[in-house]
């Protein structure tokens, strides 16, 4: 019986062991596909959120004019002096001109509350139409301030002070001139347009503008 049964005993266990780490690899790569897809879903909720921007920079515009605005006969201590701005202009185009002026203020990022335009002769046909409804309703339109606001000059001390007051010299005494522009530039915060004849306008805010 020379026949050794010693070598069927070579154990061939590593080939086992390596099959499974293989499918331990392969286990992770799918998880990196969705990340992306949730970043997608942000670029159409970004037009949302921008609409309500403009109103948030209209609010910060006129709280800053609600500040000075009740504090009434202090604003123009508590405003230094704001910039004044003559248009020259005949009676006939100064109402043209003011709105002129009232689109190029728009048009530069102003927001519609921010102004307020007087005129001293014929009213503007806005403040003809509105007043048509009752002047409760024309004045609750000044105090939303939510749009340019059209005044006559004989309303100004009624007038809340906004950061821009356009002044229509387009007809009107004087006097009424004499004492609609130093009301105007009492009200104005930051900036008065005046739009008419310039040495009536210098004569009556009694400096050279």
């Amino acid at each position: 019986m020379p026949l050794i049964p010693e070598e069927p005993q070579i154990h061939e266990s590593a080939q086992g062991p390596r099959a499974t780490p293989a499918a331990g690899r392969t286990a992770p790569t799918p998880r990196p596909v969705p990340g992306p897809r949730p970043a997608a879903p942000p670029r159409p909720g970004r037009p949302g959120p921008v609409r309500p921007a403009p109103p948030a920079q209209r609010a910060s515009r006129e709280g800053a004019a609600a500040k000075s605005g009740p504090s009434g006969p202090a604003a123009p201590a508590a405003s230094a002096t704001p910039q004044i701005q003559l248009i020259p202009a005949s009676a006939q185009g100064a109402l043209d001109a003011a709105e002129e002026a009232v689109d190029l203020l728009l048009e530069s990022g102003r927001a519609p509350g921010d102004v307020l335009v007087i005129t001293t002769g014929e009213p503007h046909p806005w403040a003809v139409h509105e007043l048509s409804f009752g002047e409760a309703s024309y004045w609750a339109q000044h105090d939303a301030r939510d749009d340019v606001f059209y005044a006559d000059a004989a309303a100004v001390s009624r007038a809340a002070s906004r950061p821009v007051v356009v002044v229509a010299v387009n007809g009107g005494t004087d006097g009424v001139a004499a004492r609609a522009l130093p009301l105007a530039h009492s009200r104005a915060g930051a900036l008065l347009i005046v739009c008419g004849d310039p040495q009536q306008i210098n004569s009556v805010l009694g400096t050279r503008v």
